[in-house]
C-alpha cells in the first residue's frame, strides 16, 4: 500500500493536484512502483482531512493519464510501465524547469546568470 505519511500540503496549488504530483515524483523515484495499492478514496481522505470529492479528483486525473486503474467497489493501483514512467520524467523536469525560469525572470535575473547558477550548485 502506498504510504502519504510524508505528504505535506502546500500553499497555492491546489490539494488534489499536489496528490497527483506526489504520486508522479514517488513513481519517478521508484518509492512507488507497477501495481502498488491505492490507499481508499475515503482512508485517503480522512488520512489527509481533505474532502473525498478532492481524493476523487486526483485519482480520477491519475486515471485519464493511464497511471492508475480502478474497478468500482475493487482496490486502485498503478500502472506505470517504462514509457509512463519516462513520459512523467519528462513532464514533471520541464514544469519544475518552466516554474524555475519563470521565478528568476521576475526577480530580474539573466539568462547567463541562471545558468551560471545552476551549474554552480549542480556541481
Amino acid at each position: 500500500m502506498i504510504s502519504f505519511e510524508s505528504f505535506t500540503m502546500e500553499d497555492g496549488s491546489p490539494i488534489y493536484m499536489q496528490i497527483i504530483r506526489y504520486i508522479k515524483r514517488g513513481i519517478i523515484a521508484g518509492t512507488i512502483r507497477d501495481r502498488d495499492e491505492l490507499p481508499s478514496r475515503r482512508v485517503l481522505s480522512s488520512l489527509l482531512g481533505v474532502n473525498p470529492n478532492t481524493i476523487q479528483k486526483a485519482y480520477r486525473m491519475l486515471e485519464e493519464e493511464e497511471i492508475i486503474e480502478s474497478h468500482s467497489g475493487a482496490k486502485s493501483y498503478i500502472t506505470a510501465g517504462e514509457t509512463q514512467i519516462s513520459r512523467i520524467r519528462s513532464q514533471l523536469v520541464e514544469s519544475d524547469v518552466k516554474t524555475l525560469i519563470k521565478a528568476m525572470q521576475q526577480m530580474g535575473v539573466s539568462r547567463e546568470d541562471t545558468i551560471r547558477l545552476v551549474e554552480k550548485i549542480w556541481d
